[in-house]
């Protein structure tokens, strides 16, 4: 097998292992973002305040060595403080570019359903085309660029939902959750005023991590798992648990995100365990469920896993 994978999946685990002396908590939770940043796949973290979210983004960032911008969302917040603005400048006798925070390599869109529709829409080119445009020019975004998103549960006071063509431009969603006894005992050993976060030191490079985007592409997914994949994408559209299923990006980025799950096992091929592990957090976000199955306590989770079920996986591969 070519060594470029074995270093791919080295340099995950040394990531997981990095983030890992700043947060605390599963590490379901680490091995996604860290997935999501090899994969090019940007993440959506729905939890509520104070579980662990901005340190989790700020130790995988630092872990990266990638340049790290936070924006806190406000409903006052307004397109051109995230995007940049335009100025003029007497000496160029010119208007100029002054960049916002989201030219980062790594940016962390804290409580993004707190902005207005207006500025979430900020967001929808560069999560897609990886620019941004400003009085018709368009400035591409540093590389490798990822984007960690987070939001308050939608019953929170001062809160605007995602319009569903933002969710789905959203590689993975997931949530970090309440820890565990153990764990919350632990956090408290390590509490101090500064942020434990700050004291990570790189175990990577921006280069690096690009050159292992480069190789999760080339990871091979055979014609059988494809067809598994496209199973469970008319699975959630044929379920009668689901509204509105997977669109053909959710498709996409399954498949995308089941070549990093393989890699970070070393792996320079798919299988179908890469997929039923990634489909949760690649098409819970993307779902909209039927007034049935929300009546009946159903979550997008379950529903998938019942899609899951449903499907023969293929074998022999």
């Amino acid at each position: 097998m070519d060594d470029r994978f074995a270093k791919t999946a080295e340099i995950c685990k040394k990531l997981e292992d990095s983030v890992f002396t700043a947060f605390v908590g599963e590490r379901t939770s680490v091995r996604l973002a860290v997935l999501g940043l090899m994969a090019s796949l940007h993440a959506l973290v729905e939890d509520i305040p104070g579980v662990g979210k901005t340190t989790l983004a700020l130790a995988l960032a630092r872990s990266g060595g990638l340049e790290f911008s936070r924006i806190q969302f406000t409903p006052d917040l307004l397109p051109g403080d995230v995007l940049g603005l335009s100025v003029w400048d007497s000496v160029q006798r010119e208007f100029v570019y002054k960049k916002g925070p989201i030219m980062a390599k790594f940016v962390l869109a804290d409580e993004m359903n707190r902005a207005s529709p207006r500025t979430q829409s900020a967001f929808l080119e560069a999560l897609q085309e990886g620019s941004v445009t400003v009085d018709g020019n368009t400035h591409t975004l540093p590389r490798p660029f990822f984007l960690m998103a987070t939001q308050n549960p939608q019953n929170f006071i001062g809160t605007f939902p995602l319009p569903e063509a933002e969710l789905d431009r959203f590689g993975l969603s997931f949530s970090i959750g309440y820890p565990g006894p153990s764990a919350e005992a632990e956090i408290l050993r390590r509490w101090t005023v500064a942020s434990s976060a700050e004291a990570v030191t790189p175990v990577t490079n921006s280069g690096e991590i690009e050159a292992g985007r480069r190789v999760v592409e080339e990871v091979r997914v055979s014609e059988a798992v494809r067809e598994y994949i496209v199973g469970i994408i008319r699975g959630t559209r044929q379920s009668g648990d689901i509204k509105i299923g997977a669109s053909p990006r959710g498709g996409a980025f399954l498949q995308q995100a089941a070549r990093a799950a393989a890699v970070m096992e070393g792996r320079a091929f798919v299988i179908p365990e890469d997929v039923e592990y990634v489909a949760p957090a690649v098409l819970s976000h993307r779902l909209i469920l039927s007034p049935q199955a929300r009546l009946g306590g159903r979550d997008s989770a379950s529903v998938i896993r019942g899609i899951l079920s449903s499907i023969k996986k293929p074998t022999g591969l």
